[in-house]
């Protein structure tokens, strides 16, 4: 019989998006498909009117300073931006300062810039309930830390980190400090300033409501990160170097209008709907989701004991099952898709014992998932914990029984 999907993988890409984002695009795709700010034609120009109109919503929206909005140039997702500010920043003789809980996007760099550049890195352990101690940050700084960089929310545990505090202690320290909000851009406020949040990393597919293949970075003005690309930009030709100013310093070659155009509709959703109002109606569906699986005795649940400070992001396991088999079954068995595996994110599963099964089960719920979903989640969690019961008793029978 067919079944609809329930897609519980939004902290992977948020699925579907609003209607207003697929028809925005479409229509200014065919309408305004150009190369924006090459030619004076006036479709060219139209086209750089929206992306200049975006830079300056987003840093608005990033609590950037908004008399710069140059400085919100675009890539092409989190990834990139996070690989902009790491070998941008860091050189010989440096210290940087990280976490466990990140994602490979920054984990990658950092080990890159770690053997081949001579830079020093620390990485900082979560608590047990999957939070940094921004004191632990303070003490790992030295004279030579260029750096501290974090994410915002953690992709696998859905805990919102303390990035406030974090940013105190590194403007007091005069120490550049940047943050990954793959996770929370568009689910909770940010406010760069009030942060103290120097550098910010974004990815517009998931809550930002956008599209796959654009991200990118708000730098403050009182950071300079270096261009380590080079390529056209459509303005001064003839000059041989890649320019110095914003935002062709870390903005090359043609960029995607068609993402463009689905972070522009995607900011008039989020201005329709609201952040906290959409993030309080997921964390509410997260409460519904991890009061049901508590219910089942065999899960192991990750961090959640309290949803304060969170995303509607739940990672779990059922004992004597590994991760990729419960999604199998949870995928073919009762149309539920989640994401299994290490999430990108090996250091996390280190510190929770979870790589030798594998990793573990997430569940990520977004905007329009409804109590429904989880129902059927919750639900499909049971039987696959009630067969493995079965299984294992049968096992022990047969182990006991007379040859």
């Amino acid at each position: 019989m067919d079944q609809q999907l329930i897609y519980l993988d939004n902290a992977a890409t948020v699925w579907p998006k609003p209607d207003i984002v697929y028809d925005f695009m479409m229509k200014f795709y065919r309408e305004t498909g150009v190369n924006p700010g090459r030619s004076g034609f006036d479709l060219a120009m139209e086209a750089g009117s929206l992306l200049d109109k975006l830079r300056k919503r987003l840093t608005k929206f990033f609590g950037g300073d908004q008399d710069a909005p140059e400085r919100l140039c675009f890539g092409y997702n989190a990834t990139d931006a996070l690989n902009l500010i790491i070998f941008g920043l860091l050189r010989d003789g440096d210290h940087v300062i990280t976490t466990n809980l990140e994602h490979n996007s920054v984990i990658r760099p950092i080990n890159h810039v770690v053997r081949d550049y001579g830079v020093k890195a620390t990485y900082i352990p979560f608590n047990s309930d999957g939070f940094v101690d921004p004191d632990d940050i303070r003490r790992a700084l030295r004279p030579n830390t260029k750096l501290v960089i974090m994410n915002h929310g953690s992709n696998v545990l859905g805990t919102v980190q303390p990035v406030e505090d974090v940013g105190r202690i590194c403007r007091e320290h005069g120490v550049t400090f940047a943050i990954d909000t793959a996770q929370t851009a568009g689910v909770i406020p940010i406010d760069m300033q009030k942060m103290n949040v120097d550098v910010l990393a974004f990815t517009g597919h998931k809550a930002l409501m956008g599209s796959t293949g654009i991200g990118g970075v708000c730098v403050r003005k009182h950071v300079e990160i270096r261009h380590t690309r080079a390529g056209g930009t459509g303005v001064r030709s003839a000059y041989p170097f890649q320019l110095e100013e914003y935002p062709w310093r870390l903005e090359y070659g043609t960029p995607n209008m068609v993402g463009v155009a689905a972070l522009w509709a995607g900011q008039d959703w989020l201005d329709t709907n609201g952040v906290e109002q959409t993030h309080g109606r997921e964390m509410r569906l997260a409460q519904r989701l991890v009061a049901g699986l508590r219910g089942i005795d065999t899960v192991k649940l990750y961090c959640c004991d309290s949803l304060r400070d969170h995303l509607s992001t739940v990672t779990m396991n059922i004992e004597g099952l590994e991760a990729g088999d419960v999604g199998t079954m949870l995928d073919v068995d009762h149309n539920v898709a989640t994401r299994t595996g290490l999430h990108c994110a090996p250091l996390v599963h280190e510190q929770i014992g979870t790589t030798a099964i594998h990793g573990g089960v997430r569940f990520s719920i977004g905007a329009f998932n409804t109590e429904s979903d989880i129902d059927a989640a919750i639900e499909g969690v049971r039987q696959i914990s009630n067969w493995a019961k079965q299984r294992k008793t049968r096992r022990a029978h047969e182990v006991l029984a007379p040859a």
